[in-house]
């Protein structure tokens, strides 16, 4: 057999190896969102000793897979902890939802009746708020938006504004996450 024979035949097994043994996505904590692969040898991994205090600006309209970007991230960053073995009473995460993003914290009816669909982030900020995030809804961008209090779902807090929520927070000492 030839050299350039011999070499092929390696590479391909090789690669198959390498395909069959890749990790897949996975969701540990917030199912079916933020998917991770997990890389264990992998430098700057998550420190289970330290406490995490983070605040997200959540105001963009984007999607990824069916849902609000930002929250999806979120969820993604959970999901790295929980791998990492971070426990949940050192993570303290903060939303403050506003902007174009606002339609994320309608009621499953109001966002029926105003973009003729069910509001596909519920499971999503149920399964946030039951792992201990906090999401605070601009009310400057509810009133702005015509929403009111009894128009929201029931895992957000109404803030008086995005802004205070995230002064407030920075200023005691919350990271704020891109």
């Amino acid at each position: 057999m030839h050299l350039k024979m011999k070499l092929t035949y390696i590479l391909f097994f090789f690669i198959t190896f390498k395909i069959l043994s890749a990790q897949e996505w996975e969701t540990p904590l917030i199912d079916g969102y933020g998917e991770i692969k997990y890389f264990k040898d992998a430098a700057e991994q998550p420190d289970p000793s330290l406490e995490y205090n983070l605040i997200f600006d959540i105001k963009d309209i984007k999607e990824k897979n069916g849902v609000n970007k930002g929250l999806w991230s979120v969820a993604r960053l959970l999901n790295m902890f929980s791998v990492a073995n971070v426990s949940n009473d050192k993570i303290s995460v903060i939303l403050a939802i506003h902007g174009e993003a606002t339609h994320v914290v309608l009621s499953d009816e109001k966002h029926k009746n105003q973009f003729e669909k069910p509001n596909p982030n519920l499971n999503l900020l149920k399964q946030l708020k039951e792992s201990g995030v906090k999401l605070y809804v601009c009310s400057q961008a509810t009133a702005a938006r015509n929403i009111s209090n009894k128009d929201l779902n029931p895992y957000v807090i109404p803030a008086l504004s995005a802004m205070s929520v995230l002064s407030n927070y920075q200023i005691k000492g919350y990271s704020l996450m891109p």
